[in-house]
């Protein structure tokens, strides 16, 4: 009698613990916690369920894991939903898309705020990205338009050179990548580029601090998650000291900087979910390839602006 109801205890916990195989489970992993990257996430999940999968409907099963900012943890998390078998890994930001690169090479991975597979250093020898890398990506051509806002607003003096600065973290490539292009754009622009390294978010203000002491007009912030991850600090710094804050990425308007000529962070998310959706409905990467982000927003924060007694062109829309 207690063998027998040993073996249906144990048959009732497989159960429990067996999941439906005909439920698709998507390993969604990010790299912190942070308003704006989140976005990417809800658009993501948005995109799927108007495709059909919802968790709340029981057509799909999410595993969410965040390494708060721990790079030993994002590789745990990678490895964790690998012996989970998930059927596709959602990276949101780009070092869980590299991590899960470098630690799987049959499991789909749907990238989103990330950088192109070339600026992440993952395209081989003859310039092709992994087979098993999907979703969207980004370049930095768009950084041109975004930095040049600066003197086009700001309209600085011709007997004084427009002095700008920006913090960036050295272990990231595309932040890497995007200074060398800022400054190469801002010694043709006739702009004076301080640009400071940082290591990790708790080192932000102090940075920022020591930025704003070199009596900057203006503050750049690149894509750069460490930006993201520690953007208010960044904003109160600027603040106190009355130097706006410009940037590439759209999401952080809404968070504090003035303005932004780039992708918005919820329709990156939305677009990686809908190619996620495509490989859910056909069970097939035959046709997908990673892609470059379709839509970028002019857009501007109108309670800043007034801040600074500052103007935007008509396409410069403002913040909802």
């Amino acid at each position: 009698m207690k063998l027998l109801k040993y073996v249906m205890l144990m048959m009732v916990l497989t159960s429990c613990n067996t999941r439906n195989s005909n439920v698709p489970v998507v390993g969604f992993a990010d790299a912190f916690e942070d308003n704006t990257i989140e976005q990417a996430k809800t658009g993501f999940i948005d995109a799927l369920k108007a495709h059909g999968f919802d968790e709340q409907k029981g057509t799909l099963k999410i595993i969410y894991r965040n390494a708060q900012g721990s790079i030993p943890a994002l590789t745990q998390i990678i490895r964790y939903f690998i012996t989970e078998n998930v059927t596709l890994i959602a990276a949101n930001a780009t070092l869980p898309t590299i991590t899960a690169i470098q630690n799987t090479k049959t499991i789909p991975v749907f990238m989103m705020v990330a950088a192109t597979p070339q600026l992440m250093n993952l395209t081989d020898a003859q310039g092709n990205p992994p087979p098993s890398l999907f979703g969207v990506g980004e370049n930095l051509n768009y950084i041109d338009t975004s930095f040049l806002l600066i003197p086009q607003i700001l309209h600085p003096a011709a007997t004084k050179p427009l002095t700008v600065g920006m913090i960036f973290n050295q272990s990231e490539p595309q932040s890497v990548e995007a200074i060398n292009r800022i400054k190469n754009l801002a010694a043709a622009s006739h702009i004076q580029l301080v640009a400071l390294p940082v290591n990790s978010s708790a080192d932000v203000l102090l940075v920022t601090q020591s930025l704003l002491s070199k009596h900057i007009d203006a503050f750049f912030a690149n894509p750069d998650n460490t930006v993201f991850a520690s953007f208010e600090n960044i904003v109160q710094a600027c603040n106190q000291q009355k130097v706006p804050i410009f940037t590439s990425e759209a999401g952080l308007v809404a968070r504090g900087a003035v303005a932004a000529f780039g992708a918005n962070i919820y329709d990156w998310g939305y677009q990686a979910g809908v190619q996620a959706a495509e490989f859910l409905q056909t069970k097939s990467t035959k046709d997908l390839h990673w892609q470059m982000v379709k839509v970028r927003n002019r857009v501007y924060n109108p309670t800043v602006a007034q801040q600074y007694h500052l103007q935007f062109p008509p396409d410069y829309k403002p913040i909802q």
